[in-house]
């Protein structure tokens, strides 16, 4: 009896298939977990005293304050002025154009603005993100935020 023997050559290559498969498993795994991975936890923040931003004396500083009714008042002088008020606005979009006007006439100058916000314990958080937002359209950089100690 003559022995048939098979001529087939050994397969070098790897069968990716399985691997493939794994991936779009662990690809649906994630896309389902991210959204819930998103959610906030609510966390009463302590009241804790901070030390005072540097300030420089070369520069204007400009103060912006949001009032629980949202509006927007904002003093420009040498310094923090939470008292007084130079200008007012009632809508995001006219505190815009007025921090425009305000950063290019001092850049004209050739003078730095400082800007610091601050907002009433009664305005939301969004209010004041909003605000910071606008401001960033209006060409403000860096912002600081003005709290009161405990």
């Amino acid at each position: 009896m003559a022995r048939i023997r098979n001529r087939r050559k050994p397969v070098a290559e790897m069968n990716v298939v399985p691997y493939i498969d794994v991936m779009l498993v662990l690809l649906v795994i994630f896309m389902v977990t991210a959204p819930m991975l998103n959610q906030g936890v609510k966390v009463d923040l302590p009241k804790v005293s901070s030390e005072a931003l540097p300030q420089d004396n070369d520069s204007q500083v400009l103060t912006i304050s949001i009032k629980a009714d949202k509006t927007y008042y904002w003093n420009i002088g040498s310094e923090v002025d939470t008292e007084t008020q130079q200008a007012k606005a009632s809508t995001l979009p006219e505190m815009t154009r007025a921090v425009t006007a305000i950063m290019s006439e001092n850049s004209r100058q050739g003078k730095k603005v400082q800007v610091f916000v601050r907002g009433d314990k009664a305005v939301d958080y969004g209010a004041v993100m909003a605000a910071m937002g606008g401001l960033q359209t209006a060409g403000v950089g860096n912002v600081g935020l003005i709290t009161e100690a405990p």
